[in-house]
Formats: C-alpha cells, sequence, structure tokens
C-alpha cells in the first residue's frame, strides 16, 4: 500500500488464518488486469467516478442552494432513500450528529434524514415540526423514486392543509438529474410546476457512488465541512491507482482480491465491517448498500453487515468467534483520541477496578478493538484492520474512495457490472403496479 493514505490497512492476519496465500496471488494478477483496464477506461474518459474528486464548478450553486434553505429555518429535512440519504448522513456523522448529545449550533436549523418510508413517522415528526418554518431539500437521481416521491407529495400536502400552500415554492429544492429528451422525472416535473430551486444530479453517477457529487457536498456544507477536503482525501486514494501502483500495493486492489479469494476458496460468504467509532456507524451502511447493490448478481456476491463497536461485542460476536467460519471481518478505528475525562484513581478504587484508574475511555475503546480483532484472528477467523490517524473530511473522503474502488475492482473480477441494480427495478415496477391497483 502506497505511504500516502490517510489511513492504513493491515491484510496479513486475514490471510494468515485462512490459509490462502496462493489464491490471493493469483487473484493479485489478476487484479492488476482489471486496474489496467480502469486506467486506459479513465483515459477515454469512461469513468465519470474518478472525475469527481477534481470537481470544483459544482460548489458555488450547491452552497447557493444551501443558503436558501438555511435561511429563516427551523427544521431541515432531507428526503432521498439509498445512496441519496445514506452519503449525507454518513458526512454529518462527522459533526456528530446522529449520535448521543448531539445539538446543532446555535442558530442553524435541526437537519433530519427522512430514508426509510414509514406513515408513523412522518405523521409525527410533521404534526411536530412548525411547518412555517420547515424546509425539504428531495435528492434522487432519476426522480422517480417512489419512498421520495410519496414523502415530497406528503409534505406538500401537509402545507397545503395548513394553509402554507401559496408560500410552497419557498419550502422545497430538488436535487435531480434533467428529464432529457423525451425523458419522464416526477421529481423535476413537479419542481418546475412549482419554481422550487433546482441543482442537477449527475446523469452518469448513481446514487450510492455519488457521495463526491453535489449529492453529498450539499449536506456536506449545510454541516459546515469542507467539500474540498472531502474530495482532496478521495484524490489521494485515486491517484494511487493512476500512478500505475500495483494491485498488491494498492489498498482497495488488495481488498478486493482478498474478499473474493476468501469467497471463493474457504467458503467466505459474509463481509462483516465494524466500526469503533460513532462517527463511523452511518458510514458502515453507506458501505451495506454499496457492496451488496454492486456485488449482488448473477448468483454471485458476499452479503454484507454492518456493525458498531464495542456495543455490537455484547450482541454479535458470541456468534462470529464460536459459530460457522464463514465471514471476513474489516475492523475500522480511529487513532486519534478524544478529550475525555480521565477516570480519577479514586472513583476507580472504590469500584474495585483499579486498572481504570488514569485511563480513558478512548483507551479502553482502542483496547476492546484490538482484543477483537486478536481473538478473530486466534480463532481462525479472517480479519484485517483500517485505522484512520484521525476521522476528519480528508481521512473520510479517502474511505470514501477505498471502498467504491474496492467494489468496482471486485466487480472487475467477478465481471459483473458494479452500476446497474437490475434486480431492485424489478421490484420497484411490481410495488408501484401494487399502490395503483390500491393493494394493502
Amino acid at each position: 500500500m502506497t505511504n500516502s493514505l490517510p489511513y492504513a490497512q493491515d491484510l496479513s492476519r486475514a490471510l494468515g488464518s485462512a490459509g490462502v496465500e496462493k489464491g490471493y496471488d493469483k487473484r493479485l494478477s489478476q487484479a492488476d488486469k482489471v486496474l489496467a483496464n480502469l486506467r486506459q477506461a479513465h483515459q477515454r474518459g469512461e469513468v465519470p467516478l474518478f472525475a469527481l474528486p477534481g470537481r470544483r464548478k459544482d460548489i458555488e450553486p450547491a452552497m447557493a442552494i444551501v443558503e436558501t434553505l438555511k435561511k429563516d429555518t427551523s427544521d431541515l429535512v432531507i428526503l432521498g432513500t439509498g445512496g441519496s440519504g445514506l452519503s449525507g448522513q454518513a458526512l454529518a456523522q462527522l459533526t456528530g450528529w446522529g449520535t448521543p448529545g448531539y445539538r446543532p449550533v446555535e442558530g442553524a436549523p435541526h437537519i433530519h434524514f427522512f430514508d426509510n418510508l414509514d406513515a408513523v413517522t412522518m405523521a409525527q415528526a410533521l404534526g411536530q415540526m412548525d411547518l412555517r418554518t420547515t424546509r425539504f431539500l428531495a435528492i434522487s437521481k432519476s426522480g422517480g423514486t417512489a419512498e421520495t416521491l410519496m414523502q415530497v407529495l406528503t409534505a406538500m400536502s401537509a402545507l397545503e392543509a395548513a394553509g402554507g400552500g401559496k408560500y410552497i415554492k419557498h419550502h422545497f429544492a430538488v436535487l435531480t438529474e434533467s428529464a432529457g429528451d423525451g425523458g419522464v422525472n416526477p421529481l423535476r416535473k413537479l419542481a418546475q410546476a412549482y419554481d422550487f430551486p433546482t441543482l442537477d444530479h449527475d446523469p452518469e453517477i448513481g446514487g450510492r457512488y455519488a457521495v463526491l457529487s453535489n449529492v453529498g457536498m450539499v449536506p456536506a456544507l449545510l454541516f459546515g465541512l469542507d467539500p474540498q477536503a472531502l474530495r482532496a482525501g478521495a484524490g489521494t486514494v485515486l491517484a494511487s491507482l493512476l500512478d500505475g501502483t500495483s494491485a498488491r500495493d494498492l489498498a482497495p486492489a488488495a481488498g478486493a482480491a482478498l474478499s473474493l479469494t476468501l469467497a471463493e476458496e474457504a467458503g467466505i460468504t459474509a463481509t462483516i465491517i465494524t466500526a469503533y467509532a460513532d462517527r463511523l456507524s452511518k458510514f458502515t451502511y453507506w458501505v451495506r448498500q454499496l457492496w451488496a447493490e454492486s456485488l449482488g448478481k448473477q448468483g454471485k456476491g458476499t452479503l454484507p453487515v454492518a456493525g458498531l463497536g464495542p456495543v455490537d461485542q455484547h450482541s454479535q460476536v458470541q456468534l462470529y468467534l464460536d459459530g460457522p467460519r464463514d465471514k471476513f471481518f474489516t475492523i475500522l478505528t480511529v487513532a486519534d483520541r478524544a478529550s475525555c475525562p480521565t477516570v480519577d484513581e479514586t472513583f476507580a478504587r472504590a469500584a474495585g477496578m483499579a486498572d481504570f484508574a488514569g485511563r480513558t475511555m478512548d483507551e479502553l475503546v482502542n483496547a476492546e478493538a484490538k482484543a477483537t480483532t486478536d481473538t478473530l484472528a486466534a480463532r481462525g477467523c479472517p480479519v484485517r484492520s483500517l485505522t484512520l490517524p484521525r476521522l476528519d473530511e480528508q481521512s473520510l473522503g479517502a474511505l470514501f474512495m477505498h471502498f467504491m474502488l474496492e467494489t468496482v475492482i471486485a466487480a472487475g473480477l467477478m465481471n459483473v457490472d458494479p452500476y446497474n441494480q437490475p434486480a431492485v427495478e424489478e421490484a420497484k415496477i411490481l410495488a408501484k403496479k401494487y399502490l395503483s391497483e390500491g393493494a394493502r
């Protein structure tokens, strides 16, 4: 792995535990060919994802939308499912959003992400918010996502019922692609009909790969994050691919080769990513969707599972250590310590826990992460470590790019298209049919 990356990857215990070194070497050779193909495709301008770290012109219009959404706003609701919602949530957690004790900056709006569709949740939220000072941002690439459209139409109807219909254009903004010649984009059509401010979603970037586009940059700006630092971090990882680094020394390629080797030679059918930081919990859900929707095709793929440490040590690790040997583990940790109180010796001794005296919460978290990693390896479970020196925009941007590249490279090794989702489309079509028929 190149030394310029703002994280470190250790695969030694995964290889040693599973005993798949020969198969891994073979997969690395195949991965080198995948990398060569990606570099050539990039030179031809055929990999839109690779252009995102260097993009700059979209920040100013994104900032204009952000200022509109924040002006005189008490609550801001971001509507979008899948990558359209998870991207922003994973970024927002850099500020502590979504963690216990989080409070927005004084004077800033309370920002809510509605990614799941639940009538009780929606009704309760709309009933508690002051709709006069609530704004909504709807994100959908196609503009036809049923869940997001239903949320938008429900919110509009609530505003109308509350007597705010004539001001409705001031309450909504939309991020969606252009309908194009003869195309149909219901969300775009709605935005045009009611004069909602609109940003263009990149038509060549699918939702789960869109975190570095304005799909992620708008939420990042809403939370006061630095979009250029996020992209710069992603750019360091991408540069290590484009500069000709071999698969063995390229962290995402090595991870992809190992994952597929374990699946094919050791029957490893699940991949578990556990983050030892609350502020990375939504990131693990973002990885889960990315991996599942990109690679689960033609009877291929492994099951991604999102985890959070140390809490999941109490709910999952018994199974992991003493259950079926069908899992590949990624332990994600942050080395930088928080400014947390040191345990007072008097209190520690009163509890009969002298070992806690002079220690901090971070020290215990890191000790538990190391203990879990070492125990998994000792039990013959393949486990890799990914360590961030600190959790900031640059390191998170690098992680996003790492896992997008790892997924795309794995798809190349599997000979599947990482960008489509044909099976999901079947279910979407059927759901709309049932709705039109009044199915209950």
